[in-house]
């Protein structure tokens, strides 16, 4: 078992909190010196949480959007929000990258000094057959745009506009994944002639979710994580 500091203090050096201004760093919301045995995960708190954590036996939460917590709710609770979504959704996530089989992976765009997305090549194949990994991966996604039958080089970036676009096809990508397309970069899309693969912004944190849960389980062999 661990306390809510001991957790703080591996997931500031996993999510790299040192790179956020300090109101944007996550950590503590709820502080609480509850040993942790089951840990509860979710975006948001969610209907009924209170029944939620006496069914499961939760001992303390990571919610990713804390800000609808019931104030009378007596737990600890963990938040991490930029930093999740850059690190466990489609900014430079190397866990992601294993997962679509990228090989060569570097960072892409930059935030404030802080790369947005990554990119990198994957053996020759067909559009189709990559967006149904996509697919499998994420739990599908939204209408996709395809200009290419054959596609081998990929980025994948939290954020879209005409300049990322331009940018990617430049560094050779014929693939756009994102997680929400924008009307703004339409025409560089059909100019570049770049596939785009919608996620949707809640199935990449999910996965995000998912992927923590991993994380942790790795982390300490006997914490039980209960993703909401």
């Amino acid at each position: 078992m661990m306390r809510q500091q001991e957790l703080i203090e591996f997931l500031d050096r996993f999510f790299q909190v040192e790179q956020y201004s300090e109101d944007e760093r996550g950590g503590i919301y709820r502080q609480s010196d509850q040993l942790i045995q089951r840990l509860g995960l979710m975006l948001e708190p969610i209907p009924n949480v209170d029944r939620w954590i006496k069914n499961h036996r939760i001992d303390s939460l990571f919610i990713h959007r804390p800000w609808q917590l019931d104030p009378e709710l007596d737990i600890g609770v963990t938040y991490y929000h930029l930093a999740f979504d850059e690190r466990l959704t489609l900014g430079f996530n190397p866990r992601l990258a294993e997962v679509l089989s990228l090989r060569n992976v570097q960072p892409f765009g930059e935030k404030a000094g802080r790369s947005i997305g990554m990119i990198g090549e994957i053996p020759l194949q067909s559009f189709d057959r990559y967006s149904g990994q996509v697919r499998d991966i994420f739990g599908g996604y939204e209408p996709a745009i395809a200009h290419r039958e054959k596609i081998s080089k990929i980025a994948i970036v939290g954020a879209m506009n005409e300049e990322l676009v331009r940018s990617a096809a430049d560094q050779g990508a014929d693939l756009y994944i994102t997680g929400q397309f924008r009307v703004s970069a339409k025409p560089a899309v059909l100019e570049t002639r770049m596939n785009v693969i919608e996620v949707g912004h809640r199935r990449c944190e999910h996965w995000g979710l998912r992927a923590l849960s991993g994380v942790l389980r790795e982390r300490w062999t006997k914490l039980q994580v209960i993703s909401a």
